[in-house]
């Protein structure tokens, strides 16, 4: 199947890490919003696994790999167990942790968007569910935090865009039958160092032309 472009071992490990990082970004939130460790341990799990869940809901491939492989759903509970006793430690390697989000963008943008290829999707529609399941978790996240996703903010640093563009060129390697490890890896690399650069240059998309509207975000 296309979506195996690793080893088995080597993918399984690879979404573990992607996930655990994730779920940092989700805990660390519930902290900053001062929820009990229950909200801590929801919120690191939805920002983990509500991208790959939704994308195996929409394709069909049930029940998700959520529901199926145990270590999916214990390394959130791990990673939530880690920001409840020392979120002031993480909060410290911030710069650390964006650096490994930005790997688990850039493997999941191209392993989503194959996985819904190998279900029957088209190459526009895969590309598509490829960027949902890399940042799904995190609109998710932001849904229910009652915050304005990140997604969609003009004063963020970019985050859809190398997503987008990961999980483009995948499609067109599918397209023109030159998907493999090392071309998925190329994919998964450039939406890992546009990330990177997005965040040390503070790159972000244009608003609208000739906007009149003088509103700012005061979401912290």
């Amino acid at each position: 199947m296309l979506h195996d472009l690793f080893n088995t071992s080597v993918q399984h490990a690879l979404d573990l890490v992607g996930i655990f990082v994730f779920a940092i970004s989700g805990a660390l939130l519930a902290v900053r919003k001062n929820f009990d460790v229950f909200g801590i341990a929801v919120f690191a799990e939805v920002t983990a696994l509500g991208g790959g869940l939704f994308r195996d809901i929409v394709i069909g491939a049930v029940p998700p790999a959520a529901f199926t492989d145990l270590g999916y759903f214990i390394t959130p509970l791990i990673a939530a167990a880690l920001v409840f006793f020392l979120h002031p430690e993480v909060e410290r390697i911030q710069a650390g942790v964006n650096v490994f989000d930005a790997a688990g963008l850039g493997l999941f943008c191209v392993t989503g968007t194959t996985k819904a290829y190998d279900y029957g999707l088209g190459l526009t529609a895969s590309a598509v569910m490829g960027l949902a399941t890399a940042v799904g978790g995190g609109v998710l996240r932001d849904v229910l935090a009652n915050e304005t996703p990140s997604l969609v903010r003009w004063d963020r640093d970019l985050y859809a865009v190398p997503a987008v563009v990961g999980a483009t060129m995948v499609a067109l390697f599918i397209r023109f039958d030159l998907l493999s490890t090392t071309t998925g890896c190329v994919a998964a690399l450039t939406c890992f160092v546009l990330r990177l650069l997005a965040l040390r240059f503070h790159w972000r998309a244009s608003r609208a032309w000739n906007r009149r509207s003088s509103a700012v975000s005061t979401d912290e």
